[in-house]
């Protein structure tokens, strides 16, 4: 885990939490750009995005990169630059393997749609008829203050804050102070980054399994009064559990048998096989105008078995399995003949599902909606309706916009996130030249 940024000892101590396993997010979805239209049956050229594309990896700012980008229920576009490995021979394409980082909440967070689609559970149910020592939770007085400064919680935790990042929850990637202290011993740290101890960081205890990973939650207070404040979190650890609490299997297991499997994502892993680490890509750092490697495909720790599927940050996969999720979603619920979810229970899953009584001022999704793990669009200029979709902690972006019919993807892998503006940037890349093909007359340009 990594940790606010400290004394310059080495480039790693420079990273933020936030910038590790925040998932940015997807970027201001076509801020600036009103009134864009172009026909879902285009199959526009991306010379903006290729050419940004190929700069990065000429510069060396990365080893490679790739975007997917589709239409509908089309196959996908790939444009792709650059290696696995600076130096490498192995070139970046379909089988390559990337680390998901927090594009893996929105997959856990339709996992738990589907729960609710089942009956099993419901949005607005509180988490401790589950787990019920959830129940009766203290709260900071304040987020950064002395753990025994508290007072009880004036209302339960929900499957919807859960969702929405608004249960109270800390995360030591965002908390400060005795929580983030607390979280740290307690090792309430789910991701992963490297196998090499980074000097001047505190990794914190070992995860531990799922079950006690909920317990030690438990007995903490929470940074915020449950339903009142949008704040980056453990939610979707804590919907992991739900979902093998509720349905008897393990979230890993749930996702193979209920989306990975009857999509045909067979190169999603919460560990990488043996076999397939020449296609994971490598992680580096961007420092001083040079990548130092931090976890290298052919030794990553993604080869090893996690302490538990994590909810939040946990999946490694190929563009185009994660196109397919994308493609799923676009197609509200259904990939070709194949549906796993309901039309309404996807729509639900990508509408904004933020509680009223929750502020979100001052984050990262200030003026937007969020839904099951995902920043959704509200209907303005700045957040358009039909948007959904996340970042990951290495660069990475995938969003829909089921009004336009367009899916897309921007896969690199570099940490944090915000060394440069990719993955901020990659809708309005996309975008762009969208608007530029339409104007060239580039097919219908009715909506």
């Amino acid at each position: 885990m990594i940790a606010e940024k400290s004394a310059p000892l080495s480039p790693i101590s420079s990273f933020s939490r936030r910038s590790v396993l925040g998932g940015i997010g997807a970027g201001a979805f076509l801020a600036g750009m009103p009134g864009l239209a172009f026909a879902r049956d285009m199959a526009p050229a991306f010379p903006g995005l290729t050419k940004i594309i190929n700069e990065y990896v000429a510069d060396r700012k990365v080893a490679g990169m790739l975007a997917m980008i589709g239409f509908g229920q089309k196959s996908p576009q790939m444009i792709a630059a650059g290696r696995l490995s600076l130096g490498g021979d192995k070139p970046v394409d379909g089988n390559t393997l990337w680390r998901m980082y927090s594009q893996t909440k929105p997959i856990t967070g339709m996992a738990t749609m589907m729960l609710i689609e089942d009956g099993l559970i419901s949005l607005d149910q509180p988490l401790s008829d589950i787990f019920p020592e959830f129940a009766d939770m203290q709260v900071l007085v304040d987020p950064e203050g002395a753990l025994d400064n508290v007072e009880p919680a004036k209302a339960p935790i929900t499957i919807r804050q859960l969702q929405t990042h608004t249960a109270g929850l800390g995360y030591t990637i965002i908390s400060k102070g005795p929580i983030q202290k607390a979280y740290l011993a307690a090792g309430l740290t789910p991701g992963r980054v490297s196998r090499t101890p980074i000097p001047g960081i505190d990794a914190g205890a070992p995860t531990p399994d799922i079950m006690t990973f909920m317990k030690r939650l438990s007995e903490l207070p929470l940074v915020y009064q449950p339903g009142t404040q949008w704040s980056y979190s453990l939610s979707h650890d804590v919907l992991s559990a739900v979902i093998e609490k509720v349905s008897g299997k393990p979230l890993d297991q749930f996702l193979q048998e209920r989306m990975f499997g009857p999509l045909g994502m067979k190169d999603m892993f919460y560990q990488v096989p043996a076999d397939r680490a020449d296609d994971l890509a490598d992680n580096y750092a961007p420092f001083a105008g040079s990548l130092i490697p931090i976890d290298p495909g052919a030794t990553s720790i993604f080869l090893d078995k996690p302490p538990f599927a994590f909810g939040s940050t946990g999946l490694v996969g190929t563009a185009g399995d994660y196109d397919k999720f994308l493609q799923m979603l676009l197609g509200f619920g259904q990939l070709g003949n194949v549906r796993v979810m309901k039309p309404e229970t996807a729509r639900l899953g990508m509408s904004n599902l933020l509680p009223e009584t929750a502020s979100t001022k001052g984050t990262w999704v200030a003026n937007h909606g969020f839904g099951a793990g995902g920043r959704s669009g509200l209907g303005t200029q700045v957040s358009p309706a039909g948007t959904f979709g996340w970042g990951g902690a290495a660069g990475t972006s995938a969003f829909v916009d089921t009004v336009r019919g367009l899916r897309a993807g921007g896969y690199t892998q570099y940490i944090p996130s915000n060394s440069y503006p990719f993955q901020s940037d990659f809708p309005k890349y996309v975008y762009a030249d969208l608007i530029g093909s339409a104007g060239t007359g580039a097919g219908n340009t009715s909506p």
